[in-house]
């Protein structure tokens, strides 16, 4: 994400502990807070970057053939229920063949062309998309990268 944005920016002077779930104003905030972070703007610099990275695996398109679409993020357990985090840590992953053996919440290497590309799915906005030539489970270290592609 870009060095100098802030993801708190409008909600930190916020006393939360003064609010109950059903206060009006409580929801007020998690609406300011939730159009920012699906509006958080992307590091253009990344754009035709290739990269390999690592995250977590939210399905958005699976088959008995496997798995050909979901959104990387960056912590475990991150998705629209959290609430997901803010549209510039999450990457719309794409692959023209299917993997199997990856489910939701697997943490995962992805390697490909990253590009500064919105995307809003029912399961959270995207600022970025990569289509993957590498998903592989996660490992530490990572494995060589067959694409040459730079860890980031």
């Amino acid at each position: 994400m870009p060095a100098d944005w802030d993801p708190m920016k409008g909600i930190k002077a916020a006393n939360f502990g003064m609010f109950s779930d059903a206060d009006p104003r409580a929801a007020a905030l998690l609406k300011e807070m939730r159009d920012s972070w699906d509006n958080a703007p992307v590091n253009a610099a990344m754009n035709g970057a290739t990269v390999r990275i690592p995250g977590y695996v939210v399905p958005l398109e699976e088959s008995k053939a496997g798995l050909s679409e979901f959104l990387l993020v960056p912590y475990f357990g991150a998705c629209i229920h959290s609430p997901p985090p803010p549209a510039n840590q999450i990457i719309h992953v794409l692959r023209k063949t299917p993997v199997k053996g990856i489910q939701s919440m697997d943490p995962v290497w992805v390697a490909g062309t990253l590009k500064t590309s919105r995307s809003d799915t029912f399961m959270g906005v995207s600022g970025y998309q990569l289509e993957a030539s590498v998903v592989e489970p996660y490992t530490d270290p990572p494995p060589a990268a067959a694409s040459g592609a730079k860890a980031r």
